[in-house]
């Protein structure tokens, strides 16, 4: 089994960006813990702070990955090239978010990904990408 994380901008400061709404951990850090507990699963990571980059990625590995996880972070409501991508391809897409994005700003409250994602799970930190995984499991 084949599963590809996919994470958007700024998740690459987890660990230093606001612990108080991301957590002190680094997303490199829990990856080897996920990696170690599912050993069965190949998991892949791809993390940018580029739009297009996300979109490259997600039609490279969205042919043949079992499922993708994708915290698309501030593009999340914004980016309509992103909700593209996910429609093109075969893979399904679970939308996770790190923090309760509809216990935030307003402009949080609204995905515009989510429409062709299979599922979304948010505000459980880092334990969203689990919960994604056991899902595909």
């Amino acid at each position: 089994m084949k599963i590809e994380i996919i994470n958007g901008p700024n998740l690459n400061l987890l660990g230093k960006r606001e612990p108080e709404v991301y957590g002190s951990e680094s997303f490199d850090d829990y990856l080897s813990k996920l990696q170690e507990k599912y050993p069965s699963i190949e998991i892949g990571y791809f993390q940018s702070n580029v739009e297009g980059e996300l979109v490259d990625q997600l039609q490279k590995v969205g042919f043949d990955a079992d499922g993708i996880i994708l915290n698309a972070g501030a593009y999340t409501h914004t980016s309509v090239a992103i909700s593209d991508a996910i429609a093109a391809i075969q893979s399904p897409v679970v939308e996770v978010h790190i923090s309760n994005i509809y216990n935030r700003e307003e402009f949080r409250h609204k995905s515009l990904i989510s429409g062709n994602c299979i599922g979304m799970i948010t505000g459980l930190g880092l334990k969203g990408y689990e919960l994604a995984v056991e899902y595909f499991r």
